[in-house]
């Protein structure tokens, strides 16, 4: 396998020494170019194909590489080696932006992605989430209309805060994430100031086989700390690379940002009559309920040496699960289980996780074969199981020890309704009782000021969605724009 050597002279691809990097081969100084310039053939056709197509949601973003130690005993509730007490795992955070595309500037009202990958003994690791513990849908059928609604118009290309609202407004179940999303954490200072959360509830299981769902939480150490609309609008113009900029910087300068790491846990039972739908990714889990755990922390210590190999090529996808670990009921983690690994294998070929930043650092038997750009192969052993040739492969039968209980006939519908269940009671909670007196005025000026070319019905429909949200929050949105309008 060849290696990059920087001391030697410019080749080829294929290794052969090049005449030139700055010369073209031409008919005399003053003539023609020839098709047989290897060199210069080789050099365009490769400039021609360096973009790879960029992430639908999550395109605008950046991470740097890090370790995870688990500092607490968790074992009562999984068996899963990288959280037992004294494990340190090396592991990549990326963060983004949903909506962004890659030319967006960092610093635009959205959610922020927060995904890790986590490079463990028995294959990675990966938790995607973002920085508000909830999301805008609950069902993934309506996933690729919500980033429609979040992307360009079919006719001027251009975003649109109508078709925005329009979604929203006929998505009820938005409101809670909408709340958060137009309040102080829709603009985080710097990606070292927010929080991450894993949004989905996964599952644990312990050495005794006893199962629970867990949630959660990467509490930054540095401090919660946000933009106010100006200073976003400020640096969207000045500087759009801010967060990428800053997060860079502070690694490079040694001021390693750390994160706490802290899980919900609730026993197996009890999910079944808990009085929100715990699997709901539109709704939290009280924390007077279920108290968040502490599990260790994690440090980002090293930046990537090439942003295109390490971080735009890096593929994450809930369906890297180690034993201990395993997903829920939750229907947007079911669809992410194939949608993600499927968009990756569009994005970076069929064999995206023998790039190096995607390889685990453990040994593979994948009967998996071919496909674009394979190089990591399985020599002459068979490629087919079962075999009688020596490869090895798995035949287990029975329950999976992750898994869970379903019965019923096959429908389309919501979530079963639990005690508490409605779209509007949290995110009710969150502006009423969360946010404070001086936080309401500013989301009032923040949805007011997203509402430019928003109109009928959709407007009417806002001041009805927040008025559901919360009656007073949403008279004083109407209040304000009908007095600048």
């Amino acid at each position: 396998m060849t290696t990059f050597d920087p001391s030697i002279p410019s080749t080829t691809e294929s290794g052969a020494p090049r005449e030139s990097d700055a010369h073209s081969l031409s008919v005399g100084a003053d003539g023609p170019l020839m098709l047989h310039d290897v060199a210069l053939v080789e050099k365009l056709a490769r400039f021609d194909r360096e973009r790879i197509p960029e992430r639908s949601p999550h395109a605008k973003g950046s991470g740097a590489f890090g370790e995870l130690e688990v500092t607490e005993d968790v074992s009562q509730y999984t068996k899963a080696k990288l959280f037992q007490k004294g494990a340190k795992t090396p592991l990549l955070l990326r963060f983004s932006t949903v909506a962004g595309e890659l030319g967006s500037p960092d610093t635009w009202r959205d959610v922020r992605g927060f995904a890790l990958k986590f490079y463990t003994e028995d294959g990675n690791f990966d938790i995607v989430g973002n920085n508000t513990p909830i999301f805008f849908l609950r069902d993934p059928m309506k996933f690729p209309d919500f980033i429609h609604s979040q992307k360009r118009t079919p006719d001027s290309g251009l975003r649109d805060a109508n078709m925005q609202w329009d979604f929203w407004t006929l998505s009820p179940e938005s409101a809670h994430q909408v709340s958060y999303l137009m309040g102080d954490r829709g603009l985080p200072k710097t990606w070292r100031h927010m929080n991450g959360y894993s949004s989905h509830t996964y599952m644990w299981v312990n050495e005794d086989g006893e199962k629970f769902f867990v949630k959660y939480h990467f509490l930054t150490e540095q401090g919660m700390e946000f933009l106010s609309n100006e200073e976003a609008t400020e640096l969207a113009g000045t500087d759009a690379e801010y967060h990428r900029r800053d997060l860079f910087e502070a690694i490079r300068r040694g001021e390693f940002p750390a994160w706490r790491v802290e899980v919900q846990v609730m026993p197996y039972e009890e999910a079944k009559a808990y009085r929100f739908n715990p699997f709901d990714l539109t709704k939290t889990w009280s924390k007077k309920d279920y108290p968040r755990i502490p599990v260790g922390r994690f440090v980002l210590n090293q930046n990537p040496v090439n942003h295109f190999a390490q971080i735009e090529q890096a593929a994450f996808s809930p369906s890297n699960t180690v034993p201990g670990t395993g997903v829920s009921p939750d229907k947007m983690l079911l669809a992410r289980v194939f949608s993600y690994p499927d968009a990756q294998r569009n994005r970076l070929g069929t064999n995206f996780n023998q790039l190096p930043v995607n390889r685990p650092v453990v040994a593979t038997n994948s009967y998996g074969k071919e496909g674009s750009m394979e190089f990591s192969h399985s020599g002459d052993a068979p490629v087919y199981a079962p075999n009688s040739f020596g490869r090895a492969y798995q035949d287990t039968q029975g329950p999976v020890d992750n898994g869970w209980e379903a019965d019923g006939a096959l429908v389309r519908a919501a979530y079963t309704l639990h005690a508490e269940d409605d779209d509007f009671g949290q995110a009710h909670t969150l502006v009423r009782e969360v946010m404070g007196e001086d936080e309401r005025a500013r989301l009032v000026q923040t949805v007011v000021g997203s509402l430019g070319g928003v109109v009928e019905p959709v407007l009417s429909r806002v001041f009805e969605y927040w008025k559901n949200i919360d009656q007073e929050t949403g008279e004083n949105i109407e209040k304000a724009y009908r007095a600048q309008a």
